[in-house]
């Protein structure tokens, strides 16, 4: 499963190559250190490239004059690194970009990389409209380590240099050592002055709580803020690719729905270190460990889904709950629930939300390696079996 660089192979290359003959532009999303340089150089291989980091003093240099340099290899694939470091840029690219299609040079122009979705998305929306096509690269998954890797994948979580690491003790200071600098160095050159105790604190009330319904009162009395503010550095966390909301399903007429949405710390590796989770058998001593592994199953099966594929969770004041729902297409919908257990008996709660939501397949996923029936059409399925499903859609 490894390639030459050393590091897994991510299932993302193919489509990030496809997605190069197919616009001008594309834009690779992920936070930091989760492999975005590493495949960008993998495709960048299979053609004439260059490579800019704008985080690098001496690469930054070589773009005092961005639009003579970038003609000067405008044969060439050109891999921007950490472009919202340089917005300016973006104008630059659309001007080349429309003077490249005019003379007959259209596609795979610039590849550019960028670890604050929020930012990079708003400089380019205006500028790029039309030019760019995103694609997000998520942690390490459990299709590209392999099934025997479930249990160190799950506690290390899928930052490359965190799964990799020489022992557990390694992986967590890499990951603590992760936070740190998100917290006290990149989080601050976003812009306005957050206080980094303030979104530590958050961010480990939000592990405590994985998989939770939001209550903003409740985070902003704790902290010492408003529910407001609490709300905002939510989307913060939410727009680094840090923290996922997993928005309600809203649509089931007649129905007193459940309209807070779940919120899960997206890496599993980091809800541990936020919670000083050191071990495996910490991990399945531990309160959080079911949340944390339905967190680490849902991250999995939505990176698996078809592109265009919609999230929800499901749950009414009457007691219905399903743990995601997945819109593969209008009208096409599969429930799952997430049972750490080898012996998983869906709770009442999903037979009456798939009864409201009549989905095409309802899946208990749970860490076994068979699937069986478990009556009234549920099916119990590992997680290497869904995925594997999901993916043979596209």
């Amino acid at each position: 499963m490894e390639d030459l660089h050393g590091m897994y192979r991510r299932l993302l290359g193919p489509e990030l190559a496809e997605m190069l003959t197919r616009h001008p532009v594309v834009g690779l999303l992920g936070p930091r250190q989760v492999g975005k340089t590493t495949l960008a150089l993998a495709v960048g291989e299979s053609r004439p490239s260059i490579y800019l980091d704008l985080e690098s003093p001496s690469d930054l240099a070589k773009l005092a004059e961005p639009e003579l340099f970038l003609r000067r290899h405008e044969d060439k694939l050109v891999i921007l690194d950490e472009i919202q470091r340089v917005p300016g840029l973006f104008q630059v690219l659309r001007g080349l970009v429309d003077q490249g299609r005019r003379s007959g040079k259209g596609n795979g122009r610039f590849l550019v990389l960028g670890s604050a979705g929020i930012d990079l998305l708003q400089q380019s929306s205006e500028s790029l409209a039309g030019r760019i096509a995103y694609t997000e690269l998520p942690p390490l998954l459990l299709e590209e380590t392999g099934a025997k890797t479930a249990d160190t994948l799950w506690l290390r979580g899928g930052f490359p240099s965190s799964f990799t690491a020489s022992d557990d003790a390694a992986s967590l200071e890499w990951r603590r050592n992760f936070v740190r600098t998100y917290l006290e160095r990149d989080i601050p050159q976003l812009g306005p002055r957050i206080p980094a105790e303030t979104l530590r604190r958050l961010w480990i009330m939000l592990a405590h709580d994985q998989g939770g319904m939001v209550n903003a009162a409740r985070l902003a009395a704790a902290l010492g803020v408003s529910g407001q503010t609490v709300g905002r550095y939510i989307d913060l966390l939410c727009d680094l690719l840090l923290v996922r909301r997993l928005t309600p399903w809203a649509s089931s007429a007649g129905k007193r729905m459940v309209k807070s949405p779940k919120v899960y710390v997206r890496d599993s590796g980091l809800v541990h270190a936020l919670l000083g989770i050191a071990t495996l058998d910490d991990l399945l001593a531990h309160p959080v460990a079911g949340m944390s592994w339905e967190g680490w199953v849902i991250e999995n099966l939505i990176a698996a889904a078809p592109a265009g594929t919609e999230a929800f969770c499901y749950r009414t004041s009457a007691g219905a709950e399903i743990d995601l729902v997945l819109e593969l297409r209008p009208g096409k919908r599969w429930a799952f629930e997430c049972k750490r257990s080898l012996t998983p008996t869906p709770a009442r709660g999903f037979h009456e939300g798939c009864k409201d939501l009549k989905p095409d397949r309802k899946l208990v996923i749970y860490p076994g390696t068979e699937s069986y029936p478990l009556g009234q059409d549920v099916e119990c399925v590992p997680l290497m079996e869904a995925v594997g499903v999901l993916r043979s859609l596209l």
